[in-house]
């Protein structure tokens, strides 16, 4: 619907002022903190994406999956029994059969993501980014994060760009499909949010900020347009979709923050890991530790938290 794309602007100073109101967001504390973080766990996408992967760095990040946070600490809180693991397992496609072995193994179902289409760079011609998407999901990948060609985008040719996801979506066949927008590499807010609406118009599942590759990743800003995107879609059409910021998201409040942001612009409904994911690799050492503190009254040390 390109009758959408030409209708678009954002308002950049305002929604930079919303975005400083954000960061002086009072955190919860106590139970409550507890409780948002463990959400903030099952929205995970717990990710290991680097060129020195092997088969048993996998495994442990397997393992970490469907034990985030330590058993006592759980028992602690009277959690233990909740079934609480991390929303997903996110590798590069040469690792999906490991993790899913490795699942397997462990007697969990936590679906195992796969980034394709070209990750990070999106300069890979259309056929092999779906010969990859196609060989990730034969490896037994359930969700898929794609990534799209900037160059679409900055050069304004939104029907090249839909017919691109919507390819790719077509080689997904029955696995969720993440579009990764990269947005600091997308010029202005403007194009964030026809982007967005491009790609939720393409089939997307779910639509991502960034690789976590970027110089700029995920900022309050972004995620901002991005969910408003995501309503007017869902007013328009009726049709749910998920929100996923990813890159540079490390610690406990950063996490809490973001979900209260969800809250806010798209209900309690989309807070929920169909429909929310934190994209990140460092982000639960610091979650479990501040679950630790909850319930010990003092800091882990390192030997404390050995699989974190």
């Amino acid at each position: 619907e390109l009758g959408w794309m030409s209708k678009v602007h954002v308002n950049r100073p305002a929604v930079v002022r919303h975005t400083e109101r954000i960061k002086k967001w009072r955190t919860v504390k106590g139970h409550w903190q507890a409780a948002w973080l463990l959400k903030a766990v099952t929205c995970i996408d717990l990710t290991t994406l680097s060129g020195d992967d092997t088969p048993s760095n996998v495994h442990r990040l397997c393992f970490k999956a469907k034990h985030p946070i330590r058993e006592d600490l759980l028992k602690a809180l009277d959690m233990h029994d909740k079934g609480i693991t991390v929303g997903a397992v996110c590798v590069y496609p040469t690792r999906v059969i490991d993790a899913v072995n490795a699942l397997k193994a462990a007697g969990c179902n936590i679906p195992v993501a796969s980034v394709a289409a070209g990750f990070p760079a999106g300069q890979t011609p259309l056929e092999t980014k779906l010969a990859e998407i196609k060989l990730a999901v034969e490896y037994g990948a359930r969700e898929i994060d794609i990534v799209i060609s900037r160059s679409l985008v900055l050069t304004g040719q939104w029907e090249g760009l839909y017919e691109e996801i919507r390819q790719c979506r077509e080689a997904c066949g029955e696995a969720h499909m993440k579009t990764i927008l990269a947005t600091g590499e997308l010029g202005s807010l403007a194009n964030v949010y026809k982007a967005s609406m491009i790609a939720m118009m393409a089939g997307s599942d779910f639509i991502k900020t960034s690789t976590g590759k970027e110089v700029e990743n995920a900022t309050f800003p972004v995620g901002v347009v991005m969910m408003r995107a995501i309503r007017e879609f869902y007013w328009q059409t009726g049709n749910k979709v998920g929100f996923k910021p990813a890159g540079g998201i490390r610690t406990a409040k950063e996490a809490i923050t973001w979900l209260m942001l969800v809250k806010e612009e798209l209900g309690v409904e989309w807070l929920t890991p169909e429909l929310f994911r934190l994209g990140a690799s460092s982000l639960l050492e610091d979650i479990e530790k501040q679950i630790f503190y909850h319930v010990t009254g003092s800091y882990a040390l390192k030997h404390d938290l050995a699989m974190a």
